[in-house]
């Protein structure tokens, strides 16, 4: 019988001593492993709850080892990160069954002679913790999920329903406010400073907590093939639980465990794709009309190009671009799989398509974005990006804008969009693309929504405040 902590081990291993991103190395190692679903759900916990608890963890291992933890042995840092883990942040593990689980690690990863050190700090840490309500039994640990909500092959395990033992103030948090967050809820001290600066220290944390709980996973009714009443009986037939999310009529959030995304009703006839509702809205704020030319600049892979054609009622032209081939293969099959008959898929680079010149009514330019939005779904994000290639990223984003402009007609419309919530790549962006264009301007929505827009008229979600991923999305208007 295969042990599930190994195979995190194996799957952290690759993200700590390769820099392999967390979802493949954790892809790769499920893929190879004979698991049941409740071992997989835990595996998927312990390497993106390690990942994305990385700093808090080696903050623990600094205080309480003489060596701090870049200094360990990287194996041992890795089994050390395991089992803090699982003391710190799961309560539904009994602390002997963390400690005793990640001494046999250490143990069975050639490690033997450090296995009662790997003891002796984890029971150091436990003596260091406050006492927990008692263990009441079950593994409730649940995933974030490592795909993008426009992927059809997520499963969504039931939401962990614990939390941490205690917090880390037995090991006294620095007093500078930036560094405390950073430290207590595990992020970039710039990452912190720049959320401090937009909206304050409290809101701040309750950001970081909300990146550091389990992504929802929404769905977008296809209108075309089902509506959103026909989906909720046949969920509910299953026992499946859904909830409407006000102002996205499509728009339906899966509560708790439903199994492979695959095996839910009318996902082979079509009814529905995956998509989160702040995405569902960049595509209303976009307003495709039946019979329009519209162009997605970057589209793959495809949620709301899709989403777009159904708008349309499915009438009308639809190029979808994208620089990357495989993309737009993911792009065509969802498109398939809902039945779609508007989208024309053209691969390429959207700064360099002459032919789109004054084609357009509508643009869709939902740019590449460092994605700082969407922490949640991506463990080790936060690790990843610096204000460095945050500029290199605002430069590209200011690239794309201004050659799609190019695609609009006279009087038509171009919607930005990203799942970012960085002014430099947002309102900077917006901002200096109105300052060389005199003759666009933005248009301020006029579909009800969720989100109040700013007095620019732009369009930010901050995902604490509307419970959706991050997005900034703005409607600019060509005389």
């Amino acid at each position: 019988m295969q042990n599930p902590r190994q195979i995190a081990f194996i799957a952290l291993r690759e993200v700590h001593r390769r820099g392999a991103f967390a979802d493949a190395a954790l892809d790769r190692t499920l893929r190879n492993s004979q698991l049941n679903d409740l071992d997989r759900r835990l595996v998927t916990e312990l390497v993106y709850g390690s990942v994305r608890r990385m700093r808090s963890i080696d903050f623990i291992i600094d205080k309480l080892a003489t060596k701090k933890s870049s200094q360990q042995p990287p194996d041992l840092r890795t089994i050390l990160h395991l089992g803090l883990y699982q003391l710190q942040y799961l309560n539904h593990i009994p602390p002997s069954a963390a400690v005793n689980t990640t001494v046999q690690l250490a143990k069975e990863n050639k490690l033997s002679g450090l296995s009662s050190f790997v003891n002796g700090l984890l029971r150091q840490y436990i003596r260091l913790t406050p006492p927990t309500p008692p263990y009441q039994g079950g593994a409730k640990s649940s995933p974030n999920s490592p795909q993008q909500p426009d992927t059809q092959t997520t499963s969504n395990p039931p939401p962990y329903q614990g939390g941490a033992r205690g917090g880390l103030n037995p090991l006294k948090l620095p007093e500078n406010p930036v560094q405390r967050l950073g430290i207590l809820h595990s992020f970039p001290d710039w990452l912190v400073e720049l959320w401090n600066e937009q909206i304050g220290e409290t809101e701040t944390e309750q950001l970081c907590e909300w990146f550091n709980q389990s992504p929802t996973i929404d769905l977008r009714i296809n209108p075309l093939k089902s509506s959103i009443a026909q989906i909720e009986t046949a969920f509910k037939s299953q026992n499946i639980s859904t909830s409407r999310i006000p102002h996205l009529p499509q728009a339906l959030r899966l509560n708790g465990s439903t199994g492979a995304i695959q095996n839910l009703p009318g996902y082979s006839e079509g009814w529905w794709t995956i998509q989160d509702s702040s995405a569902q809205l960049v595509t209303h704020l976009l307003d495709p009309q039946p019979g329009e030319t519209i162009i997605d600049a970057c589209a793959a892979p495809g949620g709301k190009t899709t989403h777009s054609a159904e708008l349309m009622q499915d009438t009308g032209t639809i190029y979808a671009c994208d620089k990357t081939a495989s993309r737009l293969k993911k792009l065509a099959e969802n498109a398939d799989r809902l039945q779609m008959k508007s989208i024309k898929i053209h691969t390429g680079d959207s700064r360099h398509f002459p032919e789109f010149i004054n084609l357009a009514d509508r643009v869709l330019l939902d740019a590449p974005c460092s994605g700082l939005g969407t922490l949640h779904r991506r463990a080790d994000a936060r690790w990843r990006h610096t204000p460095e290639n945050i500029q290199q990223q605002s430069q590209l984003q200011s690239e794309l804008v201004a050659n799609a402009a190019t695609f609009v007609k006279s009087g038509g419309v171009l919607v930005y969009a990203t799942c970012t919530i960085h002014p430099l790549e947002n309102e900077q962006v917006v901002r200096s693309f109105l300052d060389s264009n005199p003759n666009w301007q933005i248009e301020p929505p006029t579909i009800d929504l969720p989100v109040q827009p700013s007095p620019e008229g732009w369009v930010k979600v901050w995902p604490h405040k509307h419970q959706m991923d991050g997005f900034f999305m703005v409607k600019l208007k060509r005389d």
